[in-house]
């Protein structure tokens, strides 16, 4: 396997909750990423899943330094990215470029798509002098698949999925190595988001590019990600290869997401054993002790309210060999087919 060229370590995200107005006492936090464990190698695509408000856009902002971590460590090509400040800081910053979710906010409606994408050349001069942008922008534009003559042309002339094209384009400006794609096609129709998915697929051959790729649709990630890390409560609680989490998820809560999964074939669809969860998810400022899916996991017992499950082969598999054998955060983790392999939704093509 290639060498790791991103790696998280403990990462926390916490944010005060406050009391009173002139003199604040701090009466909690809301724990939105709370012990995050995560390594990306070179050229590979790394998935996240999870439901809203599971933390992972929180994780994506810290990778791309826009949130500091509570604690914790992110590791560029061994450098801990955490502790630097300016000149250095800047210099990591165009090696890790962010696509964001929402094509229609992440754009200035105020400026010209060339003025958009050379925009991160200001910040560093020296990947292109001013006598070269317009054509590197050009350049960038017909990567993408946009006209070059489009450069002019403002936001509100583009359709969802071109904007996304520009939102892209300009995260390729500085020709980063690792590029954190949040949500990216959540926000388009189903037929553009496989054109952006195809897209994504093509530039990262061309350019060597690793992803960090944050969705909620599993058959996207399915279709993108080399591995899978599944996120609940502020916690990734099973990480494996794309196989082994979709064809033999060994973690209740992955169990009960695949699940879910629409299946087209009516057949399949009435054969396959849906999982319904009880209850809701629980505040990230009252978690619960141990593990924090014990609530909704038909399989808690005592242990999973006293103990915190470790990310790692569980107990059942050591010692064993096959698919089943990648890491979850249960105590009583056992291999559970919930959806047919080749009927995993329809993912882009």
């Amino acid at each position: 396997m290639a060498e790791p060229i991103l790696e998280v370590s403990g990462l926390v995200k916490h944010y005060p909750l406050t009391r009173g107005i002139l003199f604040k006492k701090q009466v909690g936090a809301v724990k939105a990423v709370d012990g995050v464990d995560l390594v990306l190698h070179q050229g590979e695509t790394l998935g996240i899943v999870g439901e809203s408000g599971c933390g992972k856009s929180t994780v994506a902002k810290m990778l791309v330094n826009l949130e500091r971590p509570t604690a914790g460590t992110i590791r560029f090509k061994g450098e801990d990215i955490t502790r630097l400040s300016g000149r250095a800081l800047k210099a990591v910053r165009r090696n890790i470029q962010m696509v964001f979710q929402d094509p229609y906010t992440s754009l200035n409606p105020r400026m010209t798509v060339g003025d958009i994408i050379g925009e991160p050349f200001d910040i560093h001069p020296e990947v292109a002098p001013k006598g070269d942008r317009r054509r590197r922008v050009q350049e960038l534009l017909d990567v993408v698949g946009l006209n070059p003559e489009y450069i002019n042309r403002y936001p509100h002339q583009f359709s969802g999925g071109q904007r996304q094209r520009i939102g892209i384009a300009r995260g390729l400006a500085l020709r980063p190595e690792v590029i954190v794609a949040d949500e990216p096609v959540s926000a388009l129709d189903v037929s553009v988001q496989a054109q952006v998915i195809n897209l994504l697929e093509s530039l990262q051959k061309d350019f060597d590019l690793s992803y960090v790729f944050i969705a909620h649709d599993l058959s996207i990630v399915r279709h993108i990600s080399d591995r899978v890390g599944v996120m609940y409560l502020g916690r990734i609680v099973e990480i494996g290869s794309d196989a082994q989490i979709y064809d033999h998820p060994t973690h209740p809560y992955t169990q009960a997401l695949l699940s879910a999964v629409p299946v087209p074939d009516p057949e399949a669809r009435e054969e396959r054993e849906r999982i319904i969860l009880a209850g809701d998810v629980p505040s990230p400022t009252n978690v619960p002790s141990g593990c924090r899916f014990r609530t909704r996991c038909w399989k808690a017992k005592e242990r999973c309210a006293l103990e915190v499950p470790e990310l790692a082969v569980p107990e059942a598999f050591r010692g064993a060999q096959g698919p089943a054998v990648h890491d979850s955060a249960c105590h009583f983790a056992e291999e559970r087919q919930v959806v047919p392999p080749e009927e995993t939704g329809n993912g882009p093509g």
